[in-house]
């Protein structure tokens, strides 16, 4: 069948401010970006509210992350069928409607399948943005894009914690996706005027590959939910855990194998071709890795072991998005006047030394101590998003923008899912790793653990226990010292290993090329 093409606004589109386009894309990007998180602290709420468990009610976040990976890559040729305005309209309508209905949901099962509607609406509104930041600007101010386009990526889902604690505990939960609202209308409103496609934005076939989108729903669906579920399952144990593994890796399997064949794919997996592109998306999914992993990690040490409760430990986490928002403007502009590959070596190497600084810390670690290496992981953050996103899409042609930031964007979703399952897993089996180790060394034997269990002993008597209660009372109290130092341990193992990967991605930079700001098609070879 001829290829069809349908009416372009870019063929007329009128003279715009490039930053009015950003403004226009980053509204409903940031809001998406930030509803990820900000309900995070609200399920606890959420699972009283509608009669149901902590664990029933995480199938809220499961629910939007599947929707939400299955639709990121099918962006681009979504655009490509329907116009990118189009999409990116109907994406931001979508995920304002579906916030409205969350926050009216009667029951948790009404709640899920609103999240699973607002996560697909959600999903192409990264990639969207990214693609429509990179052709607005020439690519000599690139960098600047993707300084504000990093600004919403980052600093929202540091935001989200602490502005989701204080909806929830000054209102209700329902409010968190209320306040969406204002902020939808705006972004839809500012795409309809704002944002017009390029003439390159065609359907170039009207056949549908709806092989490759089925086996890209259940490789990325079952992928999601096994990386969310398995350490609450206890991972390979769980026959549960384990058919997911199976059908994850058959289904994704058959989808790379159906895009390479197929003439007319959903995702086109030819742009890896270019090898800059092909090393940034894999140093993206391991930034998503490093960077997702520890803003859990971070928000669970501090609750757990340093008894922050849990807005307060959302506003420990400030200093990260603090750093981001001062040095992103500034390493915009040093994009243009410095090689960004070397900004990017100085991104890894501060973001692994702020980790390592994590790693020396203990459980008398005050504030300001947490303080200084979150703000360098956050001027780092600038350092990495920026000249990576600019270097990576160097060599890519506009008219394969969209696909390529499609996978750009999950590629980083996918690094966070794996990061985060992977530093969970890694506290919880050191954990017990390093309390059997350092519990060999207190007993009886052993002469201050001895004299610890007596100076107890004698204070809990001190304090009005008999000699038998007290006795207990220090036994637990030993035990409980021994199960925080190892805790405290695993958290360092943690931190050490989140450090040692982002080390290891620096030969990497020796592999890509120098960008040369042309952006066309000369460059993919």
């Amino acid at each position: 069948m001829a290829a069809t093409s349908y009416p372009v606004a870019g063929e007329e589109a009128p003279e715009i401010s490039p930053w009015i386009v950003a403004i226009s894309v980053m509204l409903g990007t940031f809001m998406e970006v930030l509803d990820t998180t900000v309900v995070n602290v609200s399920l606890p709420h959420i699972a009283g509210s509608l009669s149901s468990t902590v664990d029933e009610a995480t199938w809220v976040l499961t629910s939007y992350l599947v929707a939400n990976a299955i639709i990121l890559p099918m962006t681009g040729w979504l655009s490509n069928q329907f116009g990118r305005k189009r999409v990116l309209m109907i994406s931001v309508a979508g995920f304002t409607l579906s916030s409205v209905l969350c926050g009216m949901a009667p029951n948790l099962a009404s709640l899920i399948i609103f999240r699973i509607i607002q996560g697909a609406t959600g999903g192409g509104l990264q990639p969207l943005s990214q693609a429509i930041l990179l052709e607005a600007f020439p690519p000599e101010g690139r960098g600047k894009a993707m300084a504000f386009w990093a600004l919403g990526i980052v600093v929202a889902p540091m935001l989200g914690p602490v502005l989701g604690g204080w909806i929830t505990d000054s209102y209700s939960w329902r409010w968190v996706f209320y306040i969406n609202l204002p902020v939808g209308i705006a972004a839809t409103v500012m795409a309809k005027l704002f944002i017009f496609d390029p003439p390159y934005i065609r359907r170039q076939s009207s056949y549908v590959d709806w092989w490759g989108i089925g086996f890209l729903a259940v490789g990325i669906g079952a992928l999601q939910i096994m990386l969310d579920k398995g350490q609450e399952d206890d991972w390979f144990s769980s026959d549960f855990i384990r058919v997911l593994a199976v059908v994850a890796l058959v289904g994704l399997a058959a989808f790379v194998v159906r895009e390479l064949l197929v003439r007319h794919p959903i995702v086109d997996l030819r742009v890896f071709k270019a090898r800059t592109y092909a090393i940034g998306v894999f140093m993206m999914t391991v930034l998503g890795f490093v960077l997702y992993g520890s803003t859990v990690l971070v928000p669970i040490w501090l609750q757990t072991l340093m008894g922050y409760p849990a807005l307060e430990a959302g506003w420990a986490m400030l200093p990260r998005g603090l750093g981001s928002f001062l040095f992103l403007p500034v390493v915009g502009i040093l994009t243009a006047k410095i090689e960004p590959r070397k900004l990017l070596a100085a991104g890894i190497v501060s973001s692994s030394i702020s980790l390592f600084m994590l790693a020396s810390l203990n459980l008398n670690a005050g504030y300001w101590d947490v303080f200084m290496p979150l703000f360098i992981q956050g001027i780092a953050m600038g350092l990495l998003f920026v000249p990576l996103t600019t270097v990576t899409f160097d060599p890519i042609e506009k008219a394969r923008m969209g696909n390529a930031t499609s996978i750009f964007n999950l590629m980083r979703n996918i690094g966070a899912s794996f990061g985060i399952a992977s530093v969970t897993t890694i506290v919880a089996r050191q954990s017990q790793t390093h309390f059997n180790v350092l519990g060999r060394h207190v007993n009886i034997y052993d002469l201050k653990s001895r004299q610890m269990f007596e100076a107890m002993r004698q204070a809990f008597i001190a304090r009005g226990s008999d000699a038998v209660t007290a006795g207990q009372q220090a036994y637990a109290a030993l035990f409980g010292m021994v199960e925080r130092q190892a805790a405290m341990l695993s958290f360092i193992d943690a931190f050490w290993i989140l450090g040692a990967v982002f080390l290891a991605m620096l030969p990497l930079l020796l592999l890509m090329r120098r960008p040369g700001h042309q952006g066309g098609p000369a460059a993919m070879h």
